[in-house]
This record gives structure tokens, C-alpha cells and sequence, in this order.
């Protein structure tokens, strides 16, 4: 009892220790017992903040605590959009969404105005910033769809875009329409605010990739690398509402600007991503929930009728703006799902209009009343809007990314490379193990989780083998750590062994391995006899595909990758294999690859860049004895990657044996990979009849990318 005494449980509650608790209870707890009954657990959130808020039980006050963090989950959620968007199909959308922008702009603009100024008699200011406050949407379903794996999907891609455009231009209007009641709006303002954004826009696009790439190469902290992540999010947000617009522009500029600098397979991705959905996000739908005053279903008529209308006329306009993107666009009514529900939750944005607008006093009454520019059956009408609009918006991006999710499960392949694709990765070095897990997470499949293999040989012969054993038993659990910070299991392999290929070699045939990595020193070069020896042991005594990586940077902060690949590379049977894994590392890390090969090699990969797009381009290149001049299109940021063959394969050229010359020096400051394709099972290589259906085969294993391949093999064959 005297300890009961002694906590203030007075409500709201200030304990902090009490309020942090029932923050957490909330989070853990309300959406387990809401999804027993369908609930989208971002509804949950909601309805709990609503709940525990002042306007429910008052268990809990919306103070400055609970406002700072809920920004921070707003700017998160547009930050997260940015980041883990696809840029190749957001370019490719860019259209579609400047279209769809249009359309869930200019719908709810125009019956917002005509609703304002016709049935609520509003003045001509007040209707204008009132068809904007319909205007503006906020993506409080995202985290559902990036939940459901479907954030690339074209209708995803479309909408964040859109969401971009509709919010920009209805917190602009609400900065004119602020000027225009302070008697600012002159050619100073226009030119004022033009310079600012643009400015805003030029730092964040152009400057805050390179501080970043710049911090990441020099710092490999995890903790440090997180917060600077931290920084760079808040100060772009900072930035925008310097230039004279809303935060969450800045954030997702910001996430498009840290796009390819934080791969989708990184440990720093999976931090921000846990970080936000865990404490942030939650945050803010909590906060938002607090702001739902019950009372204001009792307050009378005029209440009611105008949530009501606004509530109609918000969700109709949205619809419509959807229903047009479907049509013009070809979309499914999945796809409209998601449009709708992405587009149609009234949250943050609606809020800073309509709080703005409620600040605004024009003047008063005789009676002494304020007369305000948005009055307080608008204020009470929108935060009933705001919950029933987040409300549909989480059914509705739910069940259409539900629906998506299960077709694409459906319609992938039993044999996908998952099932038997297993990646090893000989560990050593402390300083390389890092980027040797990472790029083994780039170069695997989305859906293997539990593929790799990290392999450690210790030479019992040696004097201090109990030391070695100590050291290699620390690397593997580092390389473990490393892959499980992804949410990829690492088996650890620990193998006693006098010769290093042999122990190799017999892992491989051991364990089935189809992939094999392995890492060259950052500091040293690539020297004639490695590569003697790796084609003498381990080439002649595996067929797994094997990657050779020199790392002189971490891959994420890679530019460019330029890969060259050797004329006749198509007939040998580990092409498709090798192609997979270099559209693995693509696409994974976002960046740009030119390739450097064949005609009929980029026939090939132009097909299959149609159904799997990536941002490349290509230039013939056929003649090896003039590799040096790929040097004259190579910077320092460029990752190099090179398919080798051997004597006897069809692909091989003789300059082959002066790549470990070339990379050392003329391309020393370069990231390279060597690439070695799987040899055995073919019969006679030059023999086409004879290859093509061990080549068909093999791509068959890899799912939907090598039946796109196999269809492109066979029209260009």
C-alpha cells in the first residue's frame, strides 16, 4: 500500500516511468487483439491513442513528449517511402504519378471548393484553404503494404509519387493563403518562395548524397551510421520548412536522396526500418488517436452535418482520383485498392491545414467572438474525418495488398532459387568479413533466408592453431551477427584442414554449395598465380559459381557497377546463373550498371530488362585486346565486374590472363569482382543442339527471372 502511495496515479498520468509503460503496453497489446477480429494494427493504434487520450479516458496526455515523437513518425513513414521505393520504377512511374498527383489534387479541390462555397456558405479564402485541407493526404497505410512485401509495386510507386505532388501544392496554397490574410502575396513572395524551394531541393538531392557517401565510407559504426541516418532525415525536414514548405516533403526527398546508399539487404536498412515501425510510427498513429474528441458526435446538428459532408465528400474525391488513375493507367482493382487506401487517409497534413486555419483570426464579433478563417465545426468535423478515412484507407490498402501478395506467391515457381541456391563464403580476414555477408546478401535471393554458409579453416599443423581456432570461431560469429542484424540465418562452418582448397572445395561438395565468394585483402593486389591456383584447385574440383571480391569501399556507397562480359558468354550453361546474381546486386543496391558486351548479349538482356527492369545502359565491346580503354568510362566510385571463362569454354579470350595486371594497375582504386560460370554439364559447348536444353533447364531453377531469360534465349537464338 505505501508503495501504491507514493506513485501518482492521479490522470493523466505524469509518471513518465507510467506513461513510457502504458505507451509500450499499447503497442505490443492493441494490435494482437485487434487483428483477432481484422483490425489492421495501425487502426488499432489509432483507436487505442484514442482511447487512453484526453477526449477518452484521460489516462494519458498529448504533451509535448507524444508530439515530438509522432513528428518524428511522420517524417519516418515519408522517409521510409523514399528509401524503399524502386527508383527505376519510380522513374519509369514518374509520369503516372505527376497524372495520378493531378487527379488527387484537383478532384477533391474542385468539389471541396464547390462544397465549401455552395453548402456551407464559406468566404472565397475560406473555401479555397478548405478544398486544400481535402486535398492533402497522408500515407498512413504504408507501413501495411510495406508490411505485405509489395512496396515496388507499380500501383505503390504511382501513389507515393502522387502523394509527393497533391501535398506539396496544398501546403502551398495554405502558405498563399496565409500570406494572402497578412497581406504578403506580391512578386517578393513568388520570387521569395520559388528561390527557397528550389534551393531546398538542389541541397537535398545533390548535396546530401555526397555527405553521405562520404560518412559511410569513413565511419562503419553501426550506431554512428543509424543516428547520422537520423540526422539527415530531420535535417532535410528542417530544410523544408525553412523553404516554406511541410516537413514530410523533406524527409521523402531525403529517403529518395539516401535511396541507393542504403541497400533494401543491408543490417543499416533493417535498423531503420525496425527503429521506425517499433517506436516511431506507432508514436504518431497514437498521437493521432488522441486527437478524436468523441464529444463532438453529441455537440449538435451543425457538427454532425459538417463531418458528415466532409467525410463524403473527401472519401468520394479520393475514390474518383483512384478510379481515373485505374482506368487511365490499366490498373487492377487490387491496385485501385492500394491507390485508394494509400490516398484517402486524412491525417498530418489535413491537421496543419486546418490548425492553421483555426489560428487565423479575421476579426470578431459584436459579441466579442473571434471570427476565424476555418471555424470549429470544420476543426470538429475533420477530426471525425480523420478517423473514419484512416479507418477505410487500412481496409482497403490491406485487402489490395493482400489480394497482390497472394498472386504473386501463387504464381512463382516451386523451384525458385531459393529452394536450392545455398551461398558460401570463406571468412578469414576481420576486415573483410563485412562486406563479403554483405555482398552474399546482395547476390541471394529474396526469399532464401537461410542460404548462406560462412566457412572458416583452421591448420591444425601450425604451432599456434589454438589461437587460430580461437580467431575463427570469433569471424564466424561476426559473420553470423552481420546476417542476422538482415534477418538471414548464417550457418557457421568450422573445418580442420592442411590445404585451403582442399577444405574449399570439399565444404562444396559437402553442403551442395551453388555459389561460392570469396574476398582478396583491400589493401593488396590480384596477382597472376591466385588466379593460377584458383583455376587449377578450386575451378577444376567445384562447379559453383564463383565470385572474386576486391571491396576498396563499402557496396553500398558503390555509384556505378559496369560489368564486362565476354563475346559467345550466352553458350555456356552458368550463364543464367551468373545473370541472376548480377541482377541480385542491381536491384538490391539501386544503382546504375552499363554493360559492356555483345550485340547479341544485349539483345538478350534488353529482353530481359523489359520484364525485370533495372537502370542500365550498354556499349558494344568485343575486343579484348583493347580492355584498357574501359578505363577512360571508370571513376572511383565505380564497381567493376568481369566474367571470366576458361581455355577450353566458349567465351574465353586470351587477355584474360592480364586481368590480375590491368585491375592492379589501372584500376586500383576500384572495387572489382571477378565472375567464374559453372562449367560442368556440358557436352560439347559448341554444340547448340546439345547445350540448349541443359540451358533451359537451368533457368527453369531460377523461377520467374529464368523463364524471362529462357524466352530471350530463344528469340535471339
Amino acid at each position: 500500500m505505501l508503495l501504491l502511495k507514493a506513485l501518482d496515479t492521479t490522470l493523466p498520468l505524469s509518471n513518465p516511468v507510467m506513461i513510457f509503460l502504458v505507451i509500450l503496453l499499447i503497442i505490443l497489446l492493441a494490435p494482437l487483439l485487434l487483428n483477432r477480429i481484422k483490425i489492421p494494427h495501425l487502426l488499432g493504434l489509432i483507436i487505442a491513442g484514442a482511447i487512453v487520450g484526453p477526449y477518452g479516458f484521460n489516462i494519458l496526455e498529448r504533451d509535448s513528449a507524444i508530439t515530438l515523437l509522432g513528428t518524428g513518425g511522420l517524417l519516418y513513414i515519408m522517409f521510409l517511402a523514399g528509401l524503399e521505393i524502386d527508383l527505376t520504377q519510380f522513374k519509369k512511374n514518374s509520369k503516372k504519378s505527376f497524372i495520378f498527383g493531378m487527379y488527387t489534387f484537383s478532384v477533391p479541390m474542385i468539389l471541396g471548393f464547390l462544397t465549401a462555397y455552395y453548402v456551407f456558405q464559406f468566404s472565397l479564402l475560406t473555401s479555397v484553404l478548405f478544398a486544400s485541407m481535402l486535398a492533402s493526404h497522408t500515407l498512413i497505410a504504408y507501413p501495411i503494404i510495406s508490411k505485405m512485401g509489395v512496396a515496388n509495386n507499380r500501383a505503390v510507386n504511382v501513389a507515393v509519387g502522387g502523394t509527393v505532388i497533391t501535398n506539396t501544392l496544398a501546403l502551398l496554397v495554405l502558405a498563399v493563403i496565409v500570406a494572402m490574410t497578412q497581406g504578403e502575396v506580391n512578386s517578393e513572395f513568388w520570387i521569395k518562395m520559388s528561390i527557397s524551394i528550389i534551393a531546398f531541393a538542389a541541397i537535398v538531392v545533390f548535396v546530401f548524397p555526397i555527405i553521405a557517401r562520404w560518412f559511410l565510407k569513413k565511419f562503419s559504426d553501426n550506431i554512428s551510421q543509424y543516428i547520422f541516418v537520423l540526422v539527415m532525415l530531420f535535417l532535410g525536414g528542417l530544410l523544408a520548412e525553412l523553404a516554406g514548405i511541410e516537413a514530410i516533403i523533406g524527409a521523402f526527398l531525403t529517403g529518395l536522396s539516401l535511396n541507393r546508399l542504403i541497400p533494401r539487404t543491408s543490417p543499416l536498412m533493417n535498423r531503420v526500418e525496425f527503429v521506425g515501425n517499433a517506436i516511431f510510427i506507432p508514436f504518431f498513429l497514437i498521437g493521432v488517436g488522441m486527437l478524436i474528441d468523441f464529444r463532438a458526435f453529441v455537440q449538435g446538428w451543425e457538427t454532425i452535418f459538417v463531418a458528415t459532408v466532409m467525410i463524403i465528400i473527401a472519401m468520394s474525391a479520393k475514390y474518383i482520383a483512384a478510379w481515373l488513375a485505374q482506368k487511365t493507367f490499366r490498373f487492377s482493382v487490387d491496385e485501385r485498392r492500394i491507390i485508394f487506401g494509400l490516398s484517402n487517409a486524412q491525417a498530418a497534413a489535413t491537421l496543419a491545414v486546418v490548425l492553421v486555419g483555426y489560428n487565423i483570426i479575421l476579426g470578431y464579433t459584436p459579441e466579442g467572438d473571434p471570427i476565424r478563417l476555418l471555424n470549429e465545426h470544420v476543426l470538429n468535423g475533420s477530426i471525425l474525418m480523420i478517423l473514419v478515412t484512416c479507418t477505410v484507407a487500412s481496409f482497403s490498402a490491406q485487402k489490395g495488398a493482400k489480394n497482390i501478395a497472394l498472386k504473386e506467391a501463387s504464381s512463382a515457381d516451386d523451384s525458385e532459387t531459393d529452394t536450392f541456391e545455398k551461398i558460401l563464403i570463406p571468412i578469414s580476414n576481420d576486415e573483410t568479413v563485412e562486406e563479403l555477408i554483405n555482398l552474399g546478401l546482395m547476390v541471394k535471393s529474396e526469399k532464401n533466408k537461410s542460404g548462406l554458409y560462412a566457412l572458416s579453416i583452421v591448420d591444425n599443423s601450425k604451432a599456434d592453431s589454438a589461437a587460430a581456432d580461437k580467431h575463427a570461431k570469433k569471424i564466424l560469429h561476426m559473420a553470423s551477427g552481420i546476417a542476422a542484424a538482415t534477418d538471414n540465418y548464417m550457418h557457421e562452418l568450422l573445418r580442420y584442414d592442411l590445404n585451403i582448397v582442399n577444405g574449399i572445395t570439399s565444404v562444396i561438395k559437402e553442403h551442395k554449395i551453388t555459389d561460392l565468394i570469396l574476398g582478396l585483402h583491400v589493401q593488396k593486389g590480384i596477382s597472376d598465380s591466385f588466379l593460377g591456383n584458383l583455376t587449377e584447385g578450386i575451378l577444376t574440383k567445384s562447379n559453383a559459381t564463383t565470385l572474386i571480391y576486391k571491396p576498396t569501399q563499402p557496396i553500398g556507397t558503390i555509384k556505378r557497377h559496369i560489368v564486362v562480359i565476354p563475346e559467345n558468354a550466352e553458350e555456356e550453361i552458368g550463364f543464367p546463373f551468373w545473370l541472376v546474381k548480377i541482377w541480385n546486386i542491381i536491384k538490391n543496391s539501386g544503382t546504375q550498371v552499363v554493360f559492356h558486351c555483345s550485340e547479341k548479349m544485349r539483345e538478350i538482356i534488353a529482353e530481359i530488362n523489359r520484364k525485370h527492369p533495372v537502370e542500365c545502359s550498354y556499349n558494344i565491346f568485343t575486343d579484348w585486346d583493347d580492355f584498357l580503354i574501359l578505363s577512360k568510362y571508370t571513376s572511383e566510385n565505380d564497381n567493376i565486374i568481369i566474367v571470366m571463362s576458361r581455355k577450353d569454354k566458349p567465351s574465353y579470350q586470351n587477355n584474360m590472363t592480364r586481368i590480375p595486371r590491368y585491375l592492379n594497375k589501372y584500376f586500383r582504386e576500384n572495387s572489382f569482382i571477378l565472375i567464374y560460370p559453372m562449367q560442368t554439364g556440358v557436352d560439347d559447348p559448341h554444340n547448340n543442339d546439345m547445350m540448349y536444353p541443359s540451358m533451359v533447364s537451368s533457368m527453369v531453377k531460377l523461377g520467374e527471372f529464368g523463364k524471362t531469360l529462357s524466352k530471350a534465349f530463344r528469340k535471339k537464338d
